[in-house]
């Protein structure tokens, strides 16, 4: 049984997070992504890998290299899911804001 990892776990970690900004905007090899960190390039592949396992990134085969790219389906299940937050928390904001506008203006 292939268990998929969790992508909040995956997201969790601070150079995985740079590897999903480094690949956003073009495909990369595990070569070049390892060039842009100080560790190890074996680390690099583990964090490669996970994200791979939990479908944040895709790779695709040309010739002998291996490139990974965003996998934006996956990316958009993430951003709905947060949304809900981030909602709630603009409106936490406004409302705030507002009592801050009032209590200003009283004095």
């Amino acid at each position: 049984m292939n268990l998929r990892r969790d992508v909040f776990q995956a997201l969790a970690d601070p150079t995985r997070r740079a590897i999903l900004l480094l690949v956003a905007s073009q495909s990369m090899t595990a070569g070049a992504i390892a060039a842009n960190f100080d560790t190890a390039r074996p680390t690099v592949s583990k964090h490669l890998q996970i994200l791979t396992e939990c479908e944040l990134l895709k790779q695709e085969q040309n010739g002998r290299e291996i490139y990974y790219h965003i996998n934006a389906k996956e990316m958009k299940e993430v951003a709905d899911f947060i949304e809900p937050f981030r909602n709630l928390w603009d409106d936490r904001f406004n409302k705030l804001e507002s009592v801050m506008k009032k209590y200003k203006s009283k004095k």
